[in-house]
């Protein structure tokens, strides 16, 4: 049988694990419906709780929808799907499968072909991930507790660790943008491509926040990101064209 990355077989695998996903989904809203009607929450507050968090669940839907689109033309559409429907971020997911694809000479853009290849990009990506699940019951409540101790002690020097943290993070994905740089020298410009697109992104998120508290219009904050994605992603296409 000759492999393919959108061989039914794939969706088939994928569709049951998503639909596991979905069963635990509407478990715990039945579960949580019942609680509510049992501490006599009124029932036109939990549909218009229920109803609210739909609504927003949809600015994050469309990032997740550009990180499927984004990965699916190297990795077809099941494992892409899988990947960023139950644990994943588009953020992580993207460089895993580049670098899994960039060290076995393959271009980020080809369709894999290979099984062996396809199922070593799976692993990566799963295993990686599959970290925070092992940490998080055994590093979250010291950390919590150690924050919750400086922020106790000095208010000011707990913000300025939490903000150090989540920099460090963001920090991580920098040198991924900012690695091919170098190559100007050599006379390649395609280095400054991230560059550009991730400045255009930011100018963006910033756009959304000044919005957001000029006009009062909180609801922008959870279109930032999707909005960012978009209009980055789409300025990739001038700059590629313009940088090569």
């Amino acid at each position: 049988m000759e492999f393919s990355v959108n061989h039914p077989i794939l969706f088939a695998l994928v569709g049951v694990i998503i639909a596991v996903v979905l069963g635990q989904s509407v478990y715990f809203l039945v579960k949580a419906c019942r609680r509510a009607k049992q501490l006599g929450i009124a029932s036109s507050t939990v549909k218009k709780t229920i109803s609210s968090a739909a609504v927003f669940t949809v600015a994050p839907a469309i990032g997740i929808l550009i990180g499927v689109i984004a990965l699916s033309k190297a990795l077809g559409l099941a494992l892409p799907w899988m990947r960023l429907s139950v644990i994943g971020s588009i953020t992580y997911e993207n460089v895993a499968a580049t670098n899994v694809l960039n060290a076995a000479e393959v271009s980020s853009g080809a369709t894999i072909t290979d099984p062996s290849l396809y199922v070593t990009v799976l692993w990566v990506m799963t295993l990686g991930i599959a970290a925070g699940l092992v940490l998080v019951p055994f590093v979250t409540k010291k950390l919590q507790s150690g924050m919750s101790k400086i922020g106790m002690k000095d208010k000011k020097w707990g913000e300025i660790f939490n903000n150090s943290m989540f920099l460090g993070m963001v920090s991580a994905f920098l040198g991924y943008v900012f690695c091919d740089v170098s190559d100007v020298f050599s006379g390649k410009t395609a280095g400054l491509i991230p560059v550009c697109v991730m400045a255009v992104s930011a100018v963006v998120m910033a756009i959304c926040g000044l919005l957001s508290k000029k006009l009062n219009a909180h609801w922008l904050e959870d279109y930032a990101l999707p909005a960012s994605l978009i209009v980055g992603m789409a300025s990739a296409i001038p700059f590629t064209a313009w940088l090569g």
